[in-house]
């Protein structure tokens, strides 16, 4: 059974199927590593989000002072501290939620893969050519079993989980909850699906890292002030000057 919005996604999954084909046919893939090619297309097409997010969080990790301070001054009610928390996001033009786009943006590509790999069509074309195996894979079209399994679950849970703390640890609310939830929900369907749900993943998670690196390597986020130097430079700021006095005409 083909999964029900097949129908929705099928443009999608028309077109995931011309890029792990222009990557077996045309460059000489084989079938997992056109998978991985999908995926490091995938996430070229969001990079324009990605970097978006990686602003978003430098912005966060740069007013984490002041966003502690209102967390502090509000922290016996928690409703004013939600409104004073998105005022201040507007106020700064922060958007709270941007480093969840990304990752859901990949949900649709991901389940078009899930379609494709479980099409006839496709499945009778990887088995005509006689290489569904991919390293310990034994056939990315089919479930994994024994230490096939065992491995795949062991990657998929350990670059999820570095590619989860590496997000997480620049963000606070909703979206940390999501990058850590989003995961554990996929992943009971992921071990029980074709191979090449997992390595897209895998390959996925492996992105995240490296281009976490590369950020870090190339443009390292500014130090957060600390609590004493806000504190200070407050008391340091000087008031502003009184309003003059309107000059009574005669």
């Amino acid at each position: 059974m083909i999964f029900p919005v097949a129908d929705i996604l099928q443009p999608l999954v028309d077109a995931a199927n011309a890029v792990i084909l222009f990557f077996h046919d045309n460059l000489g893939f084989g079938w997992g590593a056109a998978i991985i090619g999908l995926t490091f297309v995938t996430r070229l097409l969001i990079l324009p989000l990605s970097i978006k997010q990686i602003k978003s969080m430098r912005a966060l990790q740069a007013l984490q002072p002041q966003m502690k301070e209102i967390q502090e001054k509000y922290k016996d009610d928690k409703e004013r501290m939600q409104r004073e928390m998105m005022e201040f996001y507007r106020e700064n033009g922060i958007n709270p939620l941007a480093s969840c786009w990304p990752l859901l943006l990949q949900l649709p590509v991901f389940f078009a893969l899930f379609n494709l790999l479980r099409g006839d069509d496709f499945r009778e074309e990887v088995t005509q050519s006689g290489s569904e195996s991919f390293l310990f894979v034994q056939s990315v079209i089919e479930k994994p079993h024994g230490a096939e399994l065992i491995i795949l679950i062991v990657l998929f849970i350990g670059t999820q989980l570095a590619a989860g703390m590496v997000m997480a640890s620049r963000v606070e609310g909703p979206q940390r909850a999501i990058m850590f939830i989003l995961p554990i929900v996929i992943a009971p369907f992921i071990i029980t699906q074709p191979a090449g749900l997992a390595v897209y993943w895998i390959a996925t998670n492996v992105w995240t890292l490296g281009q976490q690196y590369v950020v870090q390597r190339v443009a390292p986020p500014p130090e957060a002030a600390k609590p004493e130097a806000v504190a200070a430079a407050k008391a340091a700021k000087p008031p502003p000057p009184p309003p003059r006095k309107k000059k009574k005409r005669k």
